[in-house]
């Protein structure tokens, strides 16, 4: 796929349909794959990389990107372009300035779960059939890939492109039984104490460093609250409990209804928090008190949270999980 994506780049910048291409270069190491924009074909042959760590989705580089004058070429993801699509209905990305390439995708690995089976001084990672080859520097390892996926991908809600302007490869399905919310359920399952420990064990190890802010499509405020100097929270490590709790709250609530579930949250957090959880609860509880409904999926629906309908679940009337009561 990667010889086809440099191929397909080059292409688009000499035939003059794009000025330049939005994709990945490698960081520091080899799976520390981070979003670039590339104006040349030396460039692109030198630089543009996909590989089983090309997780970054780079859907939220298109909001700046777009406003800049020319057009540029996107490759996305099945994931990244339910979260284009959220962009295009809050009206934050300018479409006539974007040429999307669809890129199909049967998930990304996460480095993490590599090491957590026993992996230390991983030099190079290559796709053996279903199994991955891992070099180290104390000899070679094979893992299946499916254990090394990404906890996103693991659970994937969809490998459809619901979002291009042509394809690389053969386009998924969208999965309806992924398991996507069966830790939202246990978590659900449990007392509230239990659950208020979970989530202080998790949160109390937050540093504040808005990575999943700063990463997350759905945060696109021009000017975040986070940052109003004025606030007392701005740019600062919580100072107690409370303040570690509001960040993340707040924040899935500001994105409830319009999170597409991408994952970007938990995959940059460093601390390793399960951000994902929070949105996913929200998610779960308004497909079951609104009915089902995936944002991203397309351009004109409207979000539930943002459209009245006459039987819309009341706060004052306590419902029944998995549906409305009549």
């Amino acid at each position: 796929m990667q010889e086809m994506i440099r191929a397909k780049a080059i292409e688009l910048l000499e035939n003059g349909t794009v000025d330049r291409v939005l994709g990945w270069k490698a960081g520091e190491f080899f799976y520390d794959l981070t979003p670039a924009v590339f104006t040349s074909r030396e460039e692109i042959e030198k630089e543009l990389v996909f590989s089983d760590f090309s997780g970054a989705n780079l859907s939220k580089y298109l909001i700046r990107e777009s406003r800049k004058d020319g057009k540029v070429a996107a490759f996305l993801k099945p994931c990244d372009t339910y979260s284009f699509n959220q962009l295009l209905k809050e009206h934050r990305i300018w479409r006539d300035r974007v040429y999307v390439v669809g890129v199909a995708c049967d998930g990304m690995c996460d480095v993490e779960k590599l090491r957590a089976a026993g992996a230390k001084g991983i030099l190079k990672v290559t796709q053996d059939g279903g199994n991955l080859k891992i070099d180290t520097l104390y000899g070679e390892r094979t893992m299946p890939r499916g254990e090394a996926l990404a906890e996103r991908c693991a659970h994937c809600k969809s490998r459809r492109l619901v979002a291009c302007d042509e394809k690389l490869g053969e386009d998924g399905e969208v999965s309806e039984d992924c398991g996507r919310f069966d830790q939202v359920a246990a978590l659900e399952a449990m007392t509230p104490d239990e659950r208020f420990a979970f989530w202080r064990g998790e949160l109390s190890r937050c540093i504040r460093c808005n990575a999943c802010r700063d990463v997350c499509p759905a945060c696109t405020c021009e000017k975040c609250v986070f940052d109003n100097p004025g606030s007392g929270i701005a740019q600062k490590a919580a100072a107690n409990s409370f303040e570690e709790n509001m960040f993340h709250i707040i924040r899935a609530f500001h994105v409830a209804g319009r999170c597409t579930d991408c994952g970007e949250c938990s995959r940059v957090c460093p601390q390793h928090i399960p951000l994902h959880l929070l949105n996913r609860k929200f998610i779960k509880d308004i497909n079951e008190f609104y009915g089902v409904y995936q944002s991203g999926a397309d351009t004109e629906t409207r979000p539930p949270l943002t459209n009245f309908e006459k039987d819309d679940c009341e706060p004052s009337v306590v419902y029944e999980r998995g549906g409305k009561e009549s």
